[in-house]
């Protein structure tokens, strides 16, 4: 969750309503996973330089005071650059992305320039989804941003996932920058569960992908999910993984 807003060094309450019943090994493995991946927690408070800002905002024609704040949990530079590159290349009908922010505005704001298409945007934070909506329209923008709590489970994955609803049945681009790792550093493996409404030739991309926990989850999606071509970008500060699915497979 990420606003234009500063925001803190640590990431926001999970505000899920299961916090208190999470099993004992998953809070405690959670904390000695931090004292592995703390490196890149650090490096993924880097969000790019102005430079790299100015030219994006630039390149959708939005204000330089659009995205007045990047870095601490934000996306960086170059996963909204090579979300607007997707965005340009493919022309999505329906983009669905976990954990809103300014990736919502640069993907509301790339699909206007692209000839269309929706963004569908789920969020923990259910205050959080009416500032979204109030940002966007003071750039004349639009998208279908819902409240999804973490409240489901997964046999598969530890952690929570988010409660989605009202999903579009086929997925163009699917954006995952959620749940936060302290909900625990494998939980974003579950947006497997949307893999299957992946159009063929449609792409995820799955952001903090340098992280040890993402890496993981990545080797497993690669292993399980061989109707996708994944690929590791680690360019900017956070890692970037891409997968498309291969055409002709639904």
């Amino acid at each position: 969750m990420t606003t234009k807003n500063l925001t803190g060094l640590l990431a926001k309450d999970a505000s899920s309503p299961d916090k208190g019943m999470r099993p004992l090994r998953e809070r405690a493995f959670q904390l000695a996973f931090a004292a592995i991946q703390w490196p890149w927690l650090l490096k993924s408070l880097y969000g790019g330089t102005k430079a790299e800002k100015w030219a994006l905002l630039d390149r959708l024609g939005l204000p330089s005071d659009a995205l007045p704040h990047l870095g601490s949990w934000k996306a960086d530079t170059y996963l909204l650059r090579r979300i607007v590159d997707h965005i340009e290349l493919m022309r999505p009908q329906h983009v669905v992305e976990l954990g809103s922010g300014a990736t919502s505005l640069v993907i509301a704001k790339a699909l206007s320039r692209s000839g269309g298409g929706r963004l569908h945007s789920y969020d923990q934070h259910e205050p959080f989804v009416a500032e979204m909506r109030r940002w966007l329209e003071s750039h004349d923008l639009t998208a279908d941003f819902r409240h999804a709590a973490l409240t489901q489970r997964d046999p598969s994955w530890p952690g929570s996932w988010y409660d989605l609803h009202d999903l579009p049945h086929s997925i163009d681009l699917l954006v995952i920058d959620g749940p936060p790792w302290a909900v625990h550093p494998f939980a974003r493996g579950m947006a497997e569960r949307l893999f299957e409404r992946v159009a063929p030739g449609g792409v995820i991309l799955l952001d903090d992908a340098a992280r040890p926990g993402e890496r993981i989850v990545a080797r497993r999606w690669s292993r399980k999910w061989k109707d996708f071509a994944f690929t590791f970008e680690g360019q900017g500060s956070k890692g970037l993984l891409v997968g498309r699915k291969l055409a002709g497979i639904r």
